[in-house]
């Protein structure tokens, strides 16, 4: 059973910590580079908890809605990856939004407990591959700078264009002159 407040807390540990936050965002490159959206309503998880890193993988868990479940398929696409993956049905607690006085929970100024059903998918992913992707797009990255370095090395060997203003101090030679335009 997920507590929102728990997701929320995990969330500020996420932003606070710099490690987990760069670590999220390789394990999402992976499910990214892996094609996992394509799948119905992987796009919309969200992150119930983690990342947590062990020796040899990182576990993330994601949430949906009940009636909005992540497509088997795009389970099965991570497990040929090499990742371990688990459905689990569970229920989420949210407070309700007060509308009326018996939406509040007795003495108290507080909004009654609700339970949501969900789905949690829970993911393991090996480090080996989360270093793999990255690597690869690292190596991607590098690509499309050094194309812009070696167009600057052949702009700069370039002969430099005419200075104009030398032109005309020497007496114009070659420019037309003004006069007889007018």
């Amino acid at each position: 059973m997920e507590d929102i407040y728990d997701i929320i807390r995990n969330l500020e540990s996420i932003y606070s910590n710099n490690t987990n936050f760069q670590v999220l965002k390789d394990f999402e490159r992976v499910l990214d580079e892996i094609n996992l959206y394509i799948y119905d309503n992987w796009f919309d998880g969200e992150l119930a908890s983690g990342p947590r890193i062990d020796r040899h993988w990182i576990t993330v868990r994601l949430m949906w809605p009940r009636e909005q479940m992540p497509d088997p398929d795009g389970g099965q696409k991570l497990v040929e990856y090499g990742c371990k993956v688990r459905f689990i049905k569970s229920s989420m607690i949210k407070p309700r939004k007060i509308k009326e006085p018996g939406d509040m929970r007795p003495g108290t100024r507080k909004g009654k407990l609700d339970r949501e059903p969900i789905w949690i998918v829970e993911i393991q992913m090996p480090k080996t591959l989360v270093a793999d992707i990255y690597s690869g797009y690292q190596e991607q990255q590098e690509e499309i700078i050094e194309p812009t370095r070696q167009q600057a090395d052949t702009l700069d060997a370039a002969e430099p264009e005419p200075d104009l203003g030398a032109e005309l101090e020497a007496g114009g030679e070659g420019l037309e002159d003004t006069d007889d335009l007018i």
